[in-house]
């Protein structure tokens, strides 16, 4: 059985890299947001967080041109706790936040970097 899973969102902070035995990493956050109208007639949004993992060339890749707020569509499969589950914590303002982890085979810049036209 396989899954593959595409996430469109924005990078919730410049990616963080580090080298590891088997080459390169880089980790970023991206968020992804639904809005829509409820039943009440009220606005309402709902942010999914995954946290990205690239591997080797692609890494490199994603060190170079993702910084914080670029649009981004990511390929990739998750990466469930030991029990399968996604990481759940309560944030600052006591809501209940959940984050992914999602193993990326494919980064698409759905964007241009800040400061550069068209």
């Amino acid at each position: 059985m396989w899954h593959t899973v595409q996430v469109i969102g924005h990078l919730g902070r410049d990616p963080e890299s580090r080298q590891t035995a088997g080459g390169e990493v880089v980790r970023f956050s991206v968020a992804t947001t639904r809005r829509w109208t409820g039943q009440d007639g009220q606005q309402r949004e709902e942010t999914v967080w995954f946290q990205v993992s690239a591997f080797g060339k692609l890494a490199e890749v994603c060190r170079q041109h993702l910084t914080r707020g670029r649009l981004v569509l990511v390929e990739g499969r998750l990466q469930p706790d030991e029990a399968g589950n996604p990481r759940i914590w309560t944030g600052q303002d006591g809501q209940p936040r959940t984050a992914y982890d999602l193993v990326a085979d494919n980064v698409v810049f759905l964007d241009s970097p800040r400061g550069e036209n068209g």
